[in-house]
Order: C-alpha cells, then sequence, then structure tokens
C-alpha cells in the first residue's frame, strides 16, 4: 500500500455575490497580503505610518513572505484577523505577551501567549523553489523590522518586534516535506489559506465540499464572523486544548458533531495512510488484536 502525502485542497475563489457584498473589508486585508503590486510607499505605512498597528505589520510580514518568497499563509492569521478582523490583549504591558517553551531538543522557542489575537502568522514554504531564510531576513531588514530566528527540524520559527512598542508576534515557515503531509485539518475556520495575487480570494487547505462534510467557504466565513467553529478530527488531548483555547480563553463556540475528515486518495492510488491519535477507541482495539496476532 502506497502512502499519499499530497493534500488536495480548494483552489482560491471569490466569495459568492450574496454574501461578498457585506465582505469588501476582507478583501481589502487580502490584498494587502497577496497584491504583489503594492508599492514600497504603501508597505511603509504598514510599517511605520501614522496609523500602522501591530495588525498591519503582520500585514507586511505575511505579504514579504507570499509575494516575494511564493509562501502560502493560512491557520490562525487568516481566520482571526483577514476575516474575523479581531483583535485582543491581555493588558498594555507588550513584553507581557511573549514566552518560551522547550521543544524535544531542548530548544528555547518563543509563543505569544494564547490571550493575543492575532497571535502569529503561519506559512508554508513552496515546493517548487528554495527557501532561504537569509534572504528573507534582508527582505525584513529593509523595513527596518527586526526578528529573531531559531530552527527546528521541521520549520523555522521567527520571532517579530520582540523590542517594539506595537507589541511581539512569532511566524512560521513550515517546511515543503512536513506541509505535504499536512492533509488533516482540526477546525473548520482554521483550514483557510492565501496566495499570490489572488486578492480578493481565499484557498480551502483541504477539501471538505463534499459529503458528508459539506462545508463551503461561506459556510466557514459565516462561521468565523459568528465565533462558531466545528471539530474535524477525532478529540485527542492536543485537539482538546485547542477546542479549550477556542472556547474558554478566545470566547468561540464550539458547533455540530465532530468528524473525522479523512482526504480521499488520488484516483491513481486504492489506499491512503492517516496518522490515527493514541488516545482513540480505534487506535486501542487495533493496537491489542496487532499484539495477539505478533504474540507479543
Amino acid at each position: 500500500m502506497n502512502q499519499i502525502c499530497l493534500s488536495s485542497g480548494v483552489p482560491p475563489r471569490i466569495l459568492r455575490p450574496q454574501m461578498r457584498k457585506d465582505c469588501r473589508d476582507i478583501e481589502e486585508r487580502i490584498s494587502n497580503i497577496t497584491d504583489s503590486t503594492r508599492t514600497l510607499v504603501d508597505l511603509y505605512k504598514g510599517v511605520k505610518g501614522s496609523k500602522a498597528t501591530r495588525q498591519t505589520r503582520m500585514e507586511v510580514v505575511a505579504w514579504i513572505a507570499v509575494c516575494k518568497f511564493d509562501c502560502r499563509l493560512e491557520g490562525g492569521f487568516v481566520r482571526d484577523w483577514v476575516v474575523g478582523n479581531y483583535t485582543a490583549t491581555p493588558n498594555n504591558n507588550p513584553a507581557t505577551w511573549l514566552q518560551y517553551n522547550t521543544n524535544t531538543e531542548g530548544q528555547q522557542i518563543p509563543a505569544i501567549v494564547k490571550e493575543v489575537v492575532p497571535a502569529d502568522l503561519d506559512c508554508h514554504l513552496p515546493t517548487h523553489a528554495y527557501f532561504d531564510i537569509d534572504k528573507f531576513q534582508d527582505q525584513l531588514y529593509k523595513f527596518d523590522i527586526k526578528c529573531e530566528v531559531h530552527r527546528e527540524s521541521w520549520r523555522y520559527v521567527i520571532l517579530v518586534d520582540k523590542d517594539t512598542s506595537t507589541g511581539p508576534f512569532t511566524m512560521d515557515l513550515i517546511e515543503p516535506h512536513v506541509a505535504l503531509t499536512h492533509d488533516r485539518i482540526d477546525f473548520d475556520v482554521n483550514n483557510l489559506s492565501l496566495e499570490k495575487d489572488f486578492t480578493r480570494d481565499l484557498a480551502m487547505r483541504v477539501d471538505i465540499q463534499q459529503k458528508p462534510y459539506s462545508i463551503e467557504l461561506e459556510k466557514i466565513v459565516d462561521n468565523i464572523k459568528h465565533k462558531r467553529f466545528q471539530v474535524l478530527r477525532p478529540i485527542d488531548k492536543y485537539v482538546q486544548e485547542r477546542i479549550d483555547k477556542m472556547t474558554k480563553i478566545r470566547g468561540w463556540t464550539q458547533s455540530g458533531e465532530p468528524f473525522s475528515v479523512i482526504p480521499e486518495p488520488p484516483a491513481k492510488y486504492y489506499a491512503l495512510l492517516v496518522p490515527l491519535p493514541y488516545s482513540t477507541n480505534l487506535y486501542e482495539v487495533l493496537s491489542q488484536q496487532m499484539r495477539q496476532i505478533a504474540g507479543s
């Protein structure tokens, strides 16, 4: 049986007219990140203008990743800022918004506390081009944006604006070989992505439009606007932590019954291998049966 790593998403498209007429602000924020024709003057306004904010500075960093390095932006920033236009901070002291977590290699990795919205930028590096982290830093320095780079085996974690008055944020730049295995999705509202020069369009990282899920782009946008989300994978301790963060800290509501979304294999393959969480009943049943077969 072949293991397929390619995820099948939904190409970028414009929202349907009935919803789009009320979402012009969303298209403006999409354009801020995906329009490769933005001028240096316009970008500098987002970084240092009189109306510059933490969010506009994040947009410029995202623009550099998407338009200069062909990355794909997805995750919480698309959900919270681009679509939801949500912001939140626990206090007026940005120095307290930053924490460090120890990874399995013993490295201290920066992260933003859960109460800050939007928290970070999540980007997938391109599969068709070499990514040079030094050149990426050079692009940031052109806008006088300071950063620290932390390297893990599967991603770069970049701490941006650590000492800036608007407040710090982090950025994940995920390696292509890891990005290709990301064919599972935890919540419907985390399934949106942005791509270069699709200046009014939203894409889906994983196709959840077909039955039994039947979740279209407009439904996801509506859920974000009403702070609702649907769980789309088995609830293990890690997914439960994400649910708790959304509901208890950020005030979202879990709606509907959880689905376990498993992407369809490409037409030329008969099967698809997907990870099964240790905490599920099915994992335990299969594990017991395999031990019986093996005799140990």
